[in-house]
């Protein structure tokens, strides 16, 4: 096995983990919605996911381990490119917010601030800014 396998694998591993989290959030109140969905499909499709594994990851989402962010800008790195999935996606509205603040929650955002978070996010999205730009603007949302 070559070396470019292993980074291969070890990517395919870490957005598959990355994908069973995000469907653990939606699945917290214990049922996917339809716009959930169309959003898990492109999700999944962005992150090279296999229609196989995307079965099974549905099926048996628990038995993935979560592999959360561990610093505060891999969360805001994370929340930069599902923000702007999201914004590009049909889901608009009410189901855009809820499906945003279960995620912000599951990358670790506090609940109380997770909408403020959400709200600042979109803005930023909407406004076109890149990853440097966004991750700025929200370390600095507060001041």
């Amino acid at each position: 096995m070559s070396i470019s396998d292993l980074f291969d694998s070890g990517f395919k591993k870490r957005n598959e983990s990355h994908f069973a989290a995000i469907v653990r959030v939606a699945m917290a109140d214990g049922v996917i919605t339809d716009d959930e969905k169309k959003f898990l499909d492109r999700l999944a499709k962005n992150l090279n996911i296999s229609n196989e594994d995307y079965k099974l990851i549905l099926k048996n989402y628990q038995s993935h381990p979560i592999n959360p962010p561990v610093s505060y800008d891999q969360r805001l790195e994370r929340l930069y490119d599902l923000v702007r999935m999201i914004h590009v996606d049909t889901i608009k509205g009410e189901p855009e917010m809820m499906l945003l603040k279960k995620i912000g929650v599951g990358l670790g955002f506090h609940a109380v601030n997770v909408k403020y978070i959400v709200d600042k996010a979109l803005t930023l999205i909407s406004n076109g800014v890149d990853l440097d730009t966004f991750v700025e603007q929200m370390k600095t949302m507060n001041r």
